[in-house]
């Protein structure tokens, strides 16, 4: 245990020069459990380093190589992906009961839900008595199917950019190629981000002639959607989640030296630094949630005959006459769970690795 505590400051006092891939993270929902947004917020930094007010900066910003992007080799995508799943896998309940809370009014207008929630433990206790316990990872396929994806692309993005490494682009050029390439990856995984919420907010209702579901597998999501909405259907909302991307990049910009400021300070503790990160984390998420919320209720009537939003502006209009501006926040209690939750799991995951690496190197 000495050895290994050791080792833990000793990495610790170096994180700020060589920052591990949580580190990297951020406020980037590819792992942030805002559910199911893949793409990495357009950070503008070279592997680690911020770039400052130079007019010319190397070509591998974070929004390109993208955590967990930090090797080439593809053993270590292998095993990046199994740990994203991982992640997911164990936040995934959570991820359930916060769209379940979010798109409550939309579930209720639809007959399948008969009285909203009162909490999350309430909302736990119903869709555990009504659909069993594994319907909490109900959606878990199609998130890890568009998180697996967006990172594989983020991984080709990244080989591209090996090529270009002599290449020197100026400060403007990597902000716009920056956002550009999340704006890409974001649409090409936006289906995925679709079905497995339809999937998730799909309650099953007791009695005999609402038992059914209304969506089988992430298939049905498609070919059901694509039937009634056409493709449009696939991208409702699609418009808001870049503002929400061009947001999160912005706040991760002004506030990410306050974070390295007291990352810094506790860098010889492990414990507080990490949770230092997780309110960072938090705060970047609830900053933008009420764009996450309107999205999702935007996706939500797809498929239902007829298109309730006009526009996102009417959308926000409508929400907010109609339900008041704490609509915005439902469900983000779950949403601060979750990130607890893939904290705690990444602390665990890293722990676990430094004893098995400390015991054989013995």
């Amino acid at each position: 245990m000495e050895n290994l505590a050791a080792r833990l400051s000793c990495r610790t006092e170096h994180e700020p020069l060589h920052p591990l891939i949580s580190q990297k993270i951020r406020w980037q929902p590819d792992l942030s459990f805002r559910p199911f947004n893949y793409t990495a917020a357009p950070i503008i930094e070279n592997m680690g380093s911020t770039v400052g007010t130079s007019s010319v900066v190397k070509p591998s910003p974070t929004a390109f190589v993208g955590a967990p992007m930090e090797k080439s080799s593809k053993a270590s995508l292998i095993k990046e992906l199994v740990a994203l799943g991982l992640l997911k896998a164990v936040a995934a309940p959570f991820e359930r009961v916060k769209l379940l809370l979010q798109n409550q009014k939309d579930i209720i207008k639809s007959g399948r839900l008969h009285k909203p929630y009162n909490g999350i433990l309430h909302c736990f206790a119903t869709t555990i008595r009504n659909e069993g316990i594994f319907s909490l990872w109900r959606g878990y396929t199609a998130m890890t199917t568009g998180h697996v994806s967006a990172t594989v692309i983020r991984f080709g993005i990244f080989q591209y950019t090996k090529i270009l490494d002599d290449t020197q682009w100026s400060y403007t050029r990597v902000v716009v190629s920056s956002y550009v390439a999340s704006a890409a990856t974001q649409f090409l995984v936006y289906p995925f981000l679709y079905a497995a919420t339809r999937m998730a907010t799909d309650v099953k209702t007791t009695g005999s002639n609402t038992g059914d579901r209304q969506f089988n597998c992430m298939i049905d999501v498609f070919r059901k959607t694509l039937k009634s909405d056409g493709i449009v259907g696939l991208y409702r909302g699609f418009n808001i989640t870049l503002g929400e991307l061009v947001t999160m990049g912005v706040l991760s910009k002004g506030l990410n030296p306050w974070k390295q400021h007291y990352s810094y300070i506790l860098r010889n503790n492990f414990l507080s630094r990490h949770m230092v990160e997780l309110g960072f984390w938090i705060s970047g998420n609830m900053a933008t949630y009420p764009l996450d919320t309107v999205s999702r209720r935007m996706m939500m009537t797809s498929g239902s005959g007829t298109v309730k939003y006009k526009s996102t502006v009417h959308a926000i209009g409508q929400i907010m006459k109609t339900e008041g501006v704490k609509t915005f926040y439902n469900g983000a209690g779950a949403e601060i769970l979750a990130c607890a939750a893939n904290r705690a799991t990444l602390l665990l995951m890293i722990y676990v690795a430094d004893v098995i690496r400390a015991a054989k190197e013995k």
